[in-house]
């Protein structure tokens, strides 16, 4: 009886440990597996509802029960393949998202754009640093732990797949619409991070779509208000805009986002958007660089792609180019019924469908979600805003710290000396403020606001003599750090005079803005903190009193005087 139970332990126990290794098995490692389910499911679904889960919609649960009942009618009545929820609150999107998958014949994919987690698009959440600031983080396994944190706040509300990271090289200082989003001009830097981020997100079961293919960081339009056009040769974009996608799809990024840019280069059809282009998106992106994951479009409803191809033309043509997904179409109805009636003409194939479906349905079973299990409804709020994750906020924050021209200003600080802390660019006191005064306690606090006059500076700098030392904190207030940083002419120049005259400035914007404060370049100690945040400013002031060294690297060059990879 011993011999006998001897074997089958053994038995038992390489089968648990068999079944354990094939669940940590990447998305695209289980692309070549025989899957029961997947097969199952594609065997039974007609020929238009295979085509209807290749379009994800639009999803708010903020836009009303009206706006909420109509994307359920497209739900059960298209059979659409997923959703991409946009503002709202984490209970009231996992509350929807039971009745929406309650709707659904096949269990929906759910995605959301989440480059700094669930914040982006939901209050009430946490929003981590914006991609600049993590570029000059030297501890990636930080943004590792990041990734880890935002795949359980997705996988808490019901969301599978997170449209990031941003893995575009941001060379082009005006960029208006990747800019603080990017890690950075630094192809490695940007490979490294976002490699980081991605690999925290899967590890911990999600999806990710490294964007915006083959590389939107060098243009100076919107795509979403008109078609970029980059005029770069095959083999600068080969060594440069595309390096980063390249390192990762090496690395097992599941899927790719491709952006709406017209590159004569690669494809010379005008006015080609780069999603509608099928030499970009099959021969370079699945063929030269073997990508086999889900190939995701950007919105299709930006005026980048519909602007020159209208009525639901641009759809078709992204699914013949080689897309998986199309993310928000103009009007999906129409658009499965164009693919139909291009599918009988003969203009694109069932195969070419069934191999999309499949790769959609086994995102479905890679994720879990083809369980239809239901989301626990109670306490989303406190489950998505975890003290460890709070706790990483902070460590994101501190670990990004920039000090330019080094710390000798920082360093001559005396906590018992008097002390002038003023806020630039806010009217009210500030957290930096705050932070600061209670450790340098014979303190006072001044504030100018954006727009301060030269009487009202005035009467700040006549106070100023009663001071040893003086710290200043430059604010951006505006929603995001971009460019174009609102300051009066009059305090540009007290900014100049202070930086000749040893005070120590705090920068909580887009560092690109330092190019347009010239004489900052003078100041003894600069603290660049990247955003307005509270945590920002936390960090800082810690950095000044000397509690915490600065060990970030500016992630791109501001100026002559400031330069990529600048920090003490």
């Amino acid at each position: 009886m011993t011999q006998k139970r001897f074997p089958l332990f053994f038995i038992l126990l390489f089968s648990i440990a068999f079944s354990s290794q094939a669940q940590l098995k990447s998305y695209i490692q289980s692309l070549d597996d025989p899957n029961h389910w997947v097969d199952s499911v594609l065997h039974k679904l007609k020929k238009r509802d295979k085509i209807a889960q290749l379009f994800f919609v639009r999803a708010h649960t903020n836009k009303g029960q009206a706006f909420e009942d109509s994307v359920g009618r497209v739900i059960r009545k298209e059979r659409i393949g997923g959703l991409i929820f946009f503002q709202g609150g984490p209970a009231r999107q996992a509350i929807l998202t039971n009745k929406y998958q309650e709707l659904a014949r096949t269990p929906l994919l759910i995605a959301s754009d989440g480059e700094w987690g669930l914040g982006m698009r939901l209050d009430s959440t946490i929003s981590y640093p914006y991609q600049m600031a993590l570029g000059a983080i030297q501890n990636k396994e930080l943004i590792y732990k990041m990734g880890l944190e935002v795949a359980k706040d997705y996988k808490r509300i019901g969301m599978q797949m997170n449209l990031a990271p941003d893995a575009d090289i941001n060379n082009n200082p005006k960029n208006p619409i990747i800019n603080y989003r990017s890690f950075g001009e630094n192809k490695y830097n940007v490979a490294e991070k976002a490699g980081a981020y991605m690999k925290g997100m899967q590890d911990g079961g999600l999806l990710v779509t490294l964007k915006h293919f083959p590389g939107h960081g060098d243009t100076d339009v919107d795509s979403h208000y008109d078609l970029p056009q980059l005029n770069f040769t095959k083999a600068r974009l080969d060594s440069l805009e595309i390096y980063p996608f390249k390192e990762l799809i090496k690395e097992g990024a599941a899927g790719v986002m491709v952006a709406h840019m017209n590159i004569p280069s690669l494809d010379n059809t005008p006015n080609l958007p780069s999603t509608l282009s099928k030499p970009i998106v099959t021969d370079l992106l699945k063929g030269e660089l073997g990508f086999k994951g889900l190939v995701v479009t950007d919105a299709m409803e930006m005026k980048g792609v519909v602007k020159n191809f209208k009525d639901g033309e641009a759809d078709l043509m992204a699914v013949i180019a080689g897309n998986d997904i199309l993310e928000v179409s103009e009007n999906s109805k129409r658009a499965i019924k164009l693919v139909r009636s291009a599918l009988r003409d003969g203009r694109i194939s069932m195969e070419r469908i069934d191999e999309s479906v499949r790769k959609i349905l086994l995102a479905k079973y890679w994720t879990g979600v083809y369980k239809r299990d239901t989301i626990n409804t109670q306490h989303v709020g406190a489950e998505v805003n975890r003290a460890e994750s709070l706790a990483l906020l902070q460590q994101l924050a501190d670990a990004s710290m920039t000090v330019l021209n080094g710390n000798g200003g920082i360093k001559a600080l005396a906590k018992e000396k008097r002390t002038a802390v003023i806020s630039i660019g806010t009217p009210g006191v500030t957290l930096f403020q705050r932070e600061l005064g209670s450790f340098y306690k014979n303190s006072v606090f001044f504030s100018l606001d954006k727009n301060a006059n030269a009487n009202t500076i005035a009467k700040v700098v006549k106070e100023l003599g009663m001071f040893d030392q003086v710290i200043i904190g430059i604010h951006d207030t505006r929603l995001r750090p971009g460019n174009g940083m609102e300051l009066s002419g009059d305090l540009r120049m007290l900014i100049r005079d202070m930086a000749g005259k040893n005070a120590v400035f705090a920068f909580f914007a887009n560092p690109y803005n330092l190019a347009g404060l010239p004489g900052i370049e003078n100041a003894k100690s600069l603290v660049v903190a990247y955003q307005k945040e509270d945590y920002m400013q936390k960090a800082a002031a810690e950095v000044i009193e000397n509690v915490k060294a600065a060990s970030g690297k500016l992630p791109v060059t501001v100026s002559s005087f400031f330069k990529f990879n600048s920090g003490f």
